[in-house]
């Protein structure tokens, strides 16, 4: 279809028929169509245009797990990239998201790595034509325009989203949709890994890809096992709320590095590489020699990591028998391992700033014993956390969080059931 024919469906209500992905449909009609009125403005009328949406993610327990080859539960969000996008026979991927320059990119120049710098959204375009053509995929020129509600620094993986969503892009555009988005998803690692500069996991990439929420299991990190559950949070009359606490997060590189580090160094004592497969009785037993080798919160540490690893497989087992309560006690289990022995929630080098120590506490005092649950989310020591808020309960829940922390600063959220798509009208 043309950008009229398009607007006309739009117009005439065809998106209700994604009205899994999208609470507010004439809100998200109008901005499908303000991009389509973008894309016309940008790359001129074209015949054959396709829609695409990719959601954010949030990560749902496995705090810093999957460095140390373990287990995570995570799941897409209700607020999503979009892109308005048609085939070119130029040899060219031109893509221009809203509020950014035009990223240009020959596909006869996505063989080497060093043809792009680190760090931009050019090298993960080259990175996606790259592991696409790597892995036999079929690949070719496009134009698109995106505009984005997973915005950078929202702790909703706004990189991972735009990478699968090129992936995306890609394979229906070229390979009528046959590619598997987990597939996908492997592929935009690769192209942040080693296009991009960043030593990401799997986590952010499968759950944009495959949608709903998903256990991953990366004891094998080469092939990791993937399983989507089906179950509605939405319809357990439970929303997903994720607090924007600001903070600065400009010097906590070596604060996210320590991490995985003081894990490994565990690991090494024990002849491994990573945590996996270390029980708890061996810390305990081997406590007194790592106290002095490796200090005490490298050891409290591996014991989140080996805690953690359980609860997050009890978890994906509750939510497939929908066990929510279950559910729920290991979200806030987690959250209080990743504060007290995981030690994430703010950095020693500021500790006057402790937003997310503060964001906590004031959830603790709403929601404790009113069948929620609430922990730091993603990486940690500064950024945001995630509470599981019964629907009567959101209203004045935001309200006191957005008093706290600014007006906007709580999303409101759901699971998505579905992850990276071609809207079809």
């Amino acid at each position: 279809m043309n950008a009229k024919e398009l607007i006309q469906k739009l117009e005439g209500g065809a998106l209700a028929r994604h009205k899994d992905l999208y609470r507010d449909i004439p809100a998200e009609t109008a901005r499908y169509i303000g991009a389509i009125k973008r894309f016309t403005e940008l790359f001129g009328e074209r015949e054959d245009i396709a829609l695409f949406s990719v959601p954010g993610r949030s990560e749902i327990s496995g705090n810093h797990t999957d460095h140390n080859h373990g287990c995570v539960l995570a799941g897409a969000i209700d607020r999503d990239i979009i892109a308005v996008a048609a085939k070119t026979d130029d040899g060219e991927i031109r893509l221009i998201s809203e509020g950014y320059p035009e990223d240009r990119i020959k596909l006869s120049e996505t063989s080497d790595p060093a043809s792009q710098p680190d760090f931009t959204s050019g090298a993960l375009i080259a990175g996606m034509v790259d592991g696409f053509r790597k892995k036999g995929l079929p690949v070719g020129g496009f134009v698109a325009y995106t505009t984005t509600e997973v915005l950078k620094g929202s702790g909703i993986s706004s990189s991972a989203a735009f990478e699968v969503m090129v992936g995306n892009i890609l394979n229906h555009l070229y390979g009528e949709g046959k590619c598997d988005n987990a597939e996908i998803a492997k592929i935009a690692q690769y192209s942040e890994n080693v296009w991009f500069g960043k030593p990401s996991g799997l986590m952010d990439q499968t759950a944009c890809a495959v949608g709903g929420f998903v256990f991953i299991d990366f004891k094998d990190p080469k092939s990791p096992v993937i399983e989507p559950i089906p179950f509605s949070l939405s319809d357990a009359g439970y929303d997903l709320m994720i607090v924007n606490t600001g903070g600065n997060h400009a010097d906590l590189n070596a604060d996210y590095a320590s991490i995985p580090a003081e894990m490994k160094a565990v690991a090494a004592y024990f002849g491994q590489e990573t945590l996996r497969g270390i029980t708890e009785s061996e810390l305990i037993e081997n406590a007194p020699l790592l106290r002095r080798t490796v200090g005490d919160r490298a050891l409290l540490r591996s014991l989140h990591f080996v805690r953690e690893n359980q609860r997050v497989t009890a978890q994906a087992a509750a939510l497939k028998k929908g066990d929510l309560s279950a559910f729920l006690d290991g979200v806030n289990a987690s959250g209080r391992s990743s504060f007290m022995y995981l030690q994430n929630v703010y950095t020693n080098l500021n500790v006057a700033e402790q937003g997310l120590s503060l964001a906590l506490a004031v959830t603790d005092g709403l929601l404790s014993g009113k069948g929620c649950a609430f922990r730091v989310h993603g990486g940690g020591f500064a950024g945001t956390i995630q509470a599981f808020v019964k629907r009567e309960l959101s209203e004045g829940y935001t309200e006191v969080l957005d008093s706290v922390f600014g007006t906007g600063s709580v999303m409101r959220l759901s699971i998505r059931p579905r992850g990276a798509v071609k809207i079809d009208l």
